[in-house]
């Protein structure tokens, strides 16, 4: 470990191309990282685990979620978004995650990429940091944080810069997971 130099990547929004360029090379980083000796798994058995005992001891809220979560369309209470979570697992592409990939997570100086916040760091899908990143990008462009809003960024060029096709069910599924964190 070391400081990290540089700022959070959410100091960059005004460098959108800049900004995802670095997002997708930090997460092309963590995902090539070998895996077989690591001692810890962030993947779906450990992460469902622990948002049960959220639900069960009444760690979760309904506050502070994406607005679909919970209410008409959505789920009526984290007890439901957890066994919809257990019935509708992905099949996991298991590589090194970060576990929490979200912009102020993520810190960027010049072409260097540093990482905080990394509890939930481990084995796990690597479509549950794209899905964070995803939304944090989202949310981020779209005034939810920082209240100023970005008209023109569409958070899908996240795709172009890894190189891959969205997977919107697994975007989903792992923007759900983290509800009940």
């Amino acid at each position: 470990m070391s400081r990290i130099k540089g700022g959070m990547s959410c100091d960059f929004q005004d460098e959108p191309e800049y900004l995802v360029t670095m997002l997708a090379k930090g997460l092309e980083r963590l995902h090539s990282m070998d895996i077989t000796d690591c001692p810890v798994s962030g993947g779906l058995d450990s992460r469902l685990a622990a948002a049960g005992y959220n639900v069960e001891h009444g760690l979760c809220t309904k506050e502070n979620v994406q607005p679909d979560t919970y209410g008409k369309d959505g789920f009526s209470c984290p007890k439901e978004l957890l066994d919809w979570l257990c019935a509708n697992r992905p099949e996991e592409d298991v590589v090194f995650i970060h576990g929490d990939y979200c912009l102020p997570n993520v810190f960027l100086d010049g072409d260097s990429i540093g990482f905080i916040d990394l509890d939930h760091a481990g084995t796990g899908d690597r479509w549950a940091d794209i899905a964070l990143c995803w939304r944090s990008l989202k949310d981020n462009f779209n005034g939810s944080y920082g209240g100023k809003i970005y008209p023109d960024f569409d958070p899908d060029i996240l795709f172009e810069k890894l190189n891959i096709s969205p997977d919107r069910e697994k975007l989903r599924y792992y923007i759900l997971l983290d509800e009940l964190f």
